[in-house]
């Protein structure tokens, strides 16, 4: 829990959300989360520090949380259980889609030995990729490339298997999944964790329109787990699992922030950091608010490609 000196340093407009963070939040997995009833006003400054998504500033917060070079709850932890079934090894070749800032891709290739194309849409998070690949000692069997949701290419028929983190971010399935399927050899495994929503989510609920906001993803868009499932046997998949894996994202989410704000205990942030630390405190707390009411959740799909 933080001191009454570092509550200050966020100033007035975090507190509220840092006691809603911190103790009930932090609670043992069984325990309730306690979320805000409505949408927190942003902190004033916080629009102009992530004018970029991805600004040097919120990658050291989220380095802080998940791990150095990672974007998502569980960071090295939640990469190699989604790698594992894959069977990767030196001899394999893995499309990366969602590279993020390069944790994953060094990941893969120091525990697994695979050779990582990496795959990024954010260009801040490309470079910051191919900065963090080049220092590393796999560096050499890693390449990250950019590419676009809208348009994806993919070299045809080069890649063993494919592991896709978060790739759609609002684009449709069908164009997505096909380039995949297209990338991948013959019999090539196929491992996908997205975000879904059951129900279509309003952009007239505040709620949705300000995790909408702060995520920079139209809620609408969001596609239901059926969809993503039968575009995936369209294009000839063998759908071997489906698994809602909310309630670990959500576990893995809370201890992250629970690690994050114990350093902060010993070392202060910066004024402006403590902005951005709040501006993705926010965010977090309405993705677990919406997770926790069943209107998200994030599913892994694995799937096979045709041997034909």
């Amino acid at each position: 829990m933080l001191t009454p000196s570092m509550r200050n340093w966020f100033g007035r407009s975090s507190q509220s959300t840092v006691a809603m963070l911190l103790p009930p939040t932090l609670a043992l997995p069984d325990e309730t989360l306690a979320l805000p009833d409505e949408p927190m006003a942003e902190p004033p400054s916080a629009e102009a520090a992530v004018s970029r998504p991805w600004c040097d500033e919120r990658l050291s917060v989220s380095d802080a949380l998940w791990g150095e070079g990672y974007q998502l709850p569980g960071g090295e932890m939640e990469v190699l259980r989604l790698a594992k079934p894959l069977g990767l090894s030196a001899a394999s070749s893995l499309l990366l889609l969602g590279a993020g800032s390069g944790g994953a891709a060094n990941s893969l290739v120091s525990h697994l030995g695979v050779w990582v194309n990496g795959f990024e849409a954010d260009a801040d998070l490309a470079a910051a990729a191919t900065h963090r690949v080049g220092l590393s000692g796999p560096g050499k069997r890693v390449r990250i490339n950019r590419w676009d949701p809208s348009e994806p290419v993919f070299t045809r028929q080069y890649f063993h298997h494919a592991l896709a983190i978060e790739p759609l971010r609002g684009h449709p399935p069908e164009t997505i999944l096909a380039a995949l399927s297209l990338a991948l050899k013959e019999g090539g495994q196929l491992m996908m964790v997205e975000l879904v929503a059951d129900a279509p989510l309003s952009e007239n609920d505040p709620l949705i329109r300000q995790w909408g906001r702060l995520e920079r993803i139209d809620p609408r868009t969001l596609p239901t787990e059926i969809a993503i499932t039968r575009v995936l046997g369209r294009l000839g998949f063998d759908v071997r699992i489906v698994e809602d894996v909310s309630q670990r994202h959500m576990h893995q989410a809370i201890m992250g922030w629970r690690r994050m704000v114990r350093g902060m205990e010993d070392e202060k942030p910066s004024r402006a950091k403590a902005r951005l630390v709040v501006h993705e405190a926010e965010l977090w707390l309405l993705r677990l608010r919406l997770f926790r009411e069943g209107r998200l959740r994030l599913v892994r799909w694995h799937a096979i490609g045709s041997a034909v």
